[in-house]
């Protein structure tokens, strides 16, 4: 049965955001520019994504610590991040544990090719809709983190039954709204986002499509 868990709100909070500079910079060019998730998305200007997605010592060191303590990774374990990006968050997982298996997938050839040296062997370019290529329960812990929400909801249901399959033990990440305020700077924020949904839509999803992992909900406040 999927529970909510709380690893990542801190470092979500952290990060000011003008929501309605955001909502009136031209913003359907923005959104269709974000949405190749290539160099101006993670390296371009603000208004087209992260405004310069660059590795910053310590950033996702407490998030990785806590992480290995929950999920109680080891040197034998081997982790998926869906969505890996640049995989700064493997790297620093791999850091604490050297000798852990670390593998990435993200649809950004761009991300992928910035990624570590060490790890291009296990990153690759994948859609995360599309079937993964591991067997069965091979991943002790599969993470999907501020990428599901980006994919429609039929798409969303296939990747689902995919981390489910491939998995021991999984965390996503999902954006999300507990009132109208949240939601409106949700839309003006979102550059991505596909699958606009409330806790409680989301939380019924993940019954419908027998998810069985931990959940956090991020939100703009």
């Amino acid at each position: 049965m999927f529970k909510e868990v709380k690893l990542i709100t801190k470092l979500h909070q952290s990060t000011k955001r003008n929501y309605l500079q955001r909502m009136n910079d031209n913003k359907i060019k923005c959104m269709k520019v974000a949405k190749k998730f290539e160099s101006q998305y993670w390296d371009g200007k603000r208004r087209f994504g992260y405004g310069g997605y660059k590795y910053i010592p310590g950033r996702f060191e407490n998030m990785a610590k806590n992480l290995i303590k929950k999920y109680k990774l080891k040197s034998n374990s081997r982790v998926l991040d869906i969505g890996c990006g640049k995989g700064y968050l493997m790297y620093e997982i791999k850091k604490i544990i050297p000798e852990i298996k670390v593998y990435g997938l993200d649809i950004s050839r761009y991300a992928i090719k910035a990624s570590k040296k060490n790890f291009k062997n296990n990153f690759f370019v994948h859609d995360a809709s599309k079937k993964l290529p591991f067997k069965k329960n091979y991943f002790d812990l599969t993470l999907s983190i501020n990428v599901l929400h980006n994919l429609k909801i039929n798409d969303f249901e296939k990747a689902i039954k995919e981390i489910n399959r491939v998995s021991r033990k999984s965390f996503i990440v999902l954006e999300s709204y507990n009132n109208e305020k949240e939601l409106f700077n949700l839309q003006c924020w979102a550059l991505t986002c596909q699958s606009f949904f409330s806790k409680d839509e989301w939380k019924w999803l993940f019954k419908r499509f027998k998810y069985s992992g931990d959940f956090e909900f991020i939100f703009f406040r």
